[in-house]
């Protein structure tokens, strides 16, 4: 296998931060009972991660046991790859799936309900041929946070570009996806290693960064809706999913993934997109995007009108029109 680069990343993480399994163990088994409890789809607070970063740099601690600015950033990286390092699954789009749903606009509020739908506490998905400030973007890996103490839910993004790991907060609530990083921006301003490392807050910035993660949520959205597309060409059939605590002498605990694992996504609904676009070009011998309809999210509630009713979440694949019957 050639190397991926969220595992060489996993690795340097771990040489910096050595102490990370024992303090994760102590952590949760705490949770609830020394700590705060917080809810299961978040691996581990971010208060958590903090700690694990002010353990390794005492000797650096600013008074009042601060860390500085530089290392501010830390917590983010090794919050997203420290959780990832217990399910390492890595994400494999289908090309044509992953652009058509890269140009579906999320319309409206960010259906946040849906993202705490993660197949895996942590995932990376990988986005060849995306830059992200004119930098290449290899890919991203994506947790949920619960901040204790502000009791806020957020969308964790850690960018993996070429020249650096760019960790994004992303607020996630019933608002849209400007909204969430007007947000994100506001509370950066109070950070200033986060602040200076994305922008200085003023609307075209925040319009630019809310177009240039659209997609990047678009793709999680995928993950998280009703019934995606995902498989694994080893082991056909199966579906990622949270490690399970594994019960030792001294206690239940959860081991890290002994490898990453390589999920494909989209392949039915990529040849599908495929192939669609090859009878639409016969029918037509025209472009054959001229004469295909965006895709879209469509979200609905099912069950009883008195009674408990789920959500369901689907992206409705890019359909052709203006084709005749055939069409």
């Amino acid at each position: 296998m050639n190397k991926l680069r969220p595992t060489e990343h996993l690795r340097a993480a771990m040489r910096l931060y050595p102490d990370t399994s024992r303090m994760v163990d102590e952590f949760r088994a705490d949770k609830g009972h020394g700590l705060p409890d917080w809810p299961a789809w978040c691996f581990m607070p971010m208060a958590g991660w903090y700690a694990v970063v002010s353990q390794a740099n005492m000797d650096k601690l600013l008074p009042g046991r601060r860390l500085p600015p530089h290392l501010i950033t830390d917590v983010g990286r090794l919050a997203a790859i420290g959780t990832w390092r217990y399910s390492q699954g890595v994400y494999r789009l289908d090309a044509d799936l992953q652009a058509a749903i890269a140009d579906t606009i999320i319309v409206g509020d960010i259906p946040s309900e849906v993202l705490f739908r993660l197949p895996e506490w942590c995932v990376y998905i990988e986005t060849p041929g995306r830059t992200w400030c004119g930098d290449t973007l290899h890919g991203f890996w994506c947790h949920l946070e619960f901040d204790v103490n502000a009791h806020r839910n957020e969308l964790r993004l850690l960018l993996d570009t070429e020249q650096s790991l760019i960790p994004v907060p992303v607020h996630i609530g019933p608002w849209t996806v400007t909204e969430a990083i007007d947000r994100m921006a506001s509370e950066a301003a109070k950070q200033a290693g986060l602040a200076n490392l994305l922008f200085d807050k003023n609307p075209e910035q925040v319009q630019q960064l809310a177009a240039d993660i659209n997609p990047l949520i678009s793709m999680l959205l995928y993950l998280c809706s009703d019934e995606p597309d995902i498989d694994d060409a080893r082991v056909p059939g199966s579906s990622p999913s949270r490690p399970k605590p594994v019960k030792t002498k001294k206690g239940w605990r959860l081991f890290p993934a002994d490898k990453p694992r390589i999920w494909t996504v989209g392949g039915k609904i990529g040849a599908q997109l495929r192939q669609s676009q090859a009878d639409l070009a016969e029918q037509t011998g025209r472009s054959v995007k001229a004469h295909l309809r965006r895709g879209h999210w469509h979200g609905f509630w099912k069950g009883p009108h008195e009674g408990e009713r789920k959500f369901f979440y689907r992206w409705m694949m890019p359909m052709i029109v203006g084709g005749g019957r055939d069409g």
